[in-house]
């Protein structure tokens, strides 16, 4: 598989990082290899979910708050088995995720207590893909939120004050780009991330097979772009 001009792959693993993202599956589908590579190699690995995932289902009788619970607990497995360190949620309802001070204030205080090398989050600049899809609106809001969260904000000691000591972070990757510019290869850790995304039952019901069979093609097609039979795709911001 050749590597196409000007697309390379991350080699170095960060000594820490903070994954945020919208709702309990996203950050296993986004990046779940990419976590679990690095945990195996050593770096301690945290995940901020800002939404409940409360609306996460089908049923019209289904009580929000237990879909939330659910959710939280199929989380909370999925991220033990990348060997996250630790599940941080801020429980805001599905679709009604701003980035505003609220958002923003929570996100720099994670972000100064955990004090990651490197951020990872959704792309918030890719909307549309193709003419059947287009980006959920919390990912684009939690995507904006990150970003802003990041910088200047959680390197600012007049940004929020009562959130803790500045932190500068030295990176951040971008999943679900249009423009991706790194790649991890994630050939090892790839069918960790296919069981890591199978603990999200609720959201799986009989679509197992299809969306495992549609995930190891995402990173097929990523892999190809890389040189190596899977891959992560990220847009990579570099701060320092």
């Amino acid at each position: 598989m050749a590597r196409r001009e000007g697309q390379s792959l991350l080699a170095d693993v960060p000594d820490c990082v903070l994954a945020v993202y919208a709702h309990p599956d996203d950050p296993d589908i986004s990046c779940g290899g990419t976590l679990a590579g690095w945990a195996r190699a050593g770096c301690e690995i945290h995940v901020l979910l800002v939404a409940s995932g409360d609306k996460g289902s089908v049923t019209p009788g289904d009580e929000p708050e237990k879909v939330a619970t659910r959710r939280l607990e199929e989380a909370r497995r999925a991220t033990e088995l990348l060997g996250a360190r630790r599940l941080h949620h801020l429980d805001r309802p599905d679709g009604e995720i701003e980035n505003d001070d609220a958002t923003r204030r929570e996100i720099v205080r994670i972000i100064r207590e955990v004090r990651p090398d490197v951020v990872v989050c959704p792309d918030p600049s890719a909307v549309f893909f193709g003419s059947h899809h287009y980006n959920h609106r919390d990912h684009r809001e939690v995507g904006w939120a990150a970003l802003d969260a990041v910088s200047p904000a959680a390197s600012s000691p007049l940004y929020f004050p009562d959130a803790g000591s500045p932190h500068q972070v030295a990176s951040v990757l971008m999943s679900g780009s249009l423009e991706p510019s790194i790649w991890v290869d994630v050939t090892s850790t790839m069918e960790l991330k296919l069981q890591a995304v199978a603990c999200h039952e609720s959201q799986l019901t009989d679509a197992n097979d299809w969306f495992a069979s549609a995930l190891r093609d995402g990173a097929e097609e990523a892999g190809r772009q890389a040189g190596v039979r899977y891959a992560e795709a990220f847009r990579r911001l570099e701060l320092v």
